[in-house]
């Protein structure tokens, strides 16, 4: 199994990597056995990675990653780097490399200090490894000035160094530091294939695999959660329900609460336990005994590292909202299809009773503005409104149709 093996639908984009992958391991033996330089190579000093949701920009950066860090023995055999199996390759994939860095945003913003150990890093030679690499998951999320900082490491890199960026679209990075980065844009997987790879790689019944495929419409990840996790299909059931309980105003305001709160719950789940691993983590390397008092003057480290962790719990319950909204559109979307006689195929087949309820008692007019009403409430997160104020404008505008 190769680094590339899991990117679903981006065969192009494999192969130009590969090929890169390829010429950067010819870089690195060049110079360390002192011999001229290659006059073309398809490597780069930086690299922008993007392509809607669920396309697999962080997964491609990450098996590009591994693969500059690949250190099979089968290279001097001819080998291909990224065999997937090596101490290179396993430790890059699973994130525990030590020269690559990985940085995402906390909140809904990445801040210059979450930045600035990462650019002081980039500056300096691998420690283990091939290369430096330096994995941006959220290049969107730069403020003003991290944005700074990283276009200043960018246009000087150290000489092994290696940026890999991965934001939505071309537009949502800085002109000044895309123009400095190899763009690589990857597409959505075909439903077919993003099922195939559940059966696969997850041993996923296909019936299953091809409901959460199709669900998702080739978003990779969502319909690897929903395939294998039952509590995931459970809240998307919920969410669906939803069209069907806005006919009164004290309907609407329920499900507007139930929605936010299930992302709180959501939200918490996943932040448990990942934050007491950090705050123990934290402590030891401080020197507090287990249960014990933090050395003097360590409580601002401390109570910074909750600042983050409150930013991130925060951010987590956007994006389950945000995932909840992108289902709601899905099923909208339907109601459309069916309204106007599309052939498209249908994304949410097990809800198809309530879909034909919905389309037979409204029109396509009164569809579209409901859809409306869901990016407009998407906006409103994105302007940090209240979660609940936004949830309920929204419910509210679903019931007016």
């Amino acid at each position: 199994m190769t680094v590339w093996d899991d990117l679903v639908g981006q065969e192009k984009v494999c192969e130009q990597l590969a090929a890169a992958a390829r010429d950067a391991d010819a870089l690195v033996t060049a110079v360390a056995a002192s011999e001229p330089l290659p006059e073309t190579s398809k490597m780069t000093h930086a690299w922008l990675f993007t392509g809607p949701p669920g396309a697999g920009r962080t997964q491609t950066a990450r098996a590009f990653a591994a693969a500059l860090q690949c250190v099979s023995p089968d290279r001097a055999l001819g080998g291909a780097p990224g065999c997937g199996f090596c101490d290179g390759c396993h430790t890059a994939l699973i994130g525990t490399h030590a020269d690559v860095s990985t940085v995402a945003a906390v909140g809904t913003q990445i801040l210059a200090d979450d930045m600035r150990d990462t650019v002081r890093k980039s500056f300096t030679s691998p420690a283990n490894g091939r290369w430096q690499v330096i994995l941006v998951e959220d290049a969107e999320r730069l403020n003003e000035k991290s944005a700074n900082a990283v276009l200043k490491a960018v246009e000087e890199p150290a000489p092994r160094t290696v940026w890999l960026l991965c934001a939505p679209s071309l537009e949502d990075v800085l002109p000044t530091i895309r123009s400095r980065c190899r763009h690589l844009n990857l597409r959505t997987p075909a439903v077919d294939a993003v099922a195939d790879m559940l059966v696969r790689r997850e041993g996923v019944e296909p019936a299953v695999a091809a409901a959460a495929a199709r669900a998702t419409q080739g978003h990779v990840d969502r319909a690897r959660r929903l395939a294998t996790d039952p509590a995931a299909r459970q809240r998307r059931a919920t969410v669906l329900r939803l069209p069907l309980r806005v006919d009164d105003v004290g309907g609407c305001l329920k499900a507007a609460q139930e929605l936010v709160d299930a992302a709180a719950e959501d939200a918490k789940q996943l932040a448990e336990e990942t934050d007491a691993k950090e705050t123990e983590g934290l402590k030891a390397a401080l020197g507090a005994a287990q249960g014990g008092r933090l050395p003097r003057g360590t409580a601002g480290v401390v109570k910074d590292l909750e600042d983050k962790q409150k930013r991130r719990r925060t951010r987590t319950q956007r994006d389950s909202l945000d995932l909840a909204l992108t289902d709601l559109t899905a099923f909208y979307r339907d109601v459309l299809a069916l309204q106007l006689g599309s052939r498209v195929a249908l994304a949410n087949t097990d809800a198809e009773d309530a879909l034909e309820r919905l389309a037979r008692g409204s029109s396509p007019e009164s569809t579209l503005r409901r859809i409306e009403a869901i990016a407009g409430c998407r906006e409103a997160l994105d302007r940090n409104v209240a979660p609940l104020l936004a949830v309920e404008a929204m419910t509210m505008a679903l019931r007016a149709g």
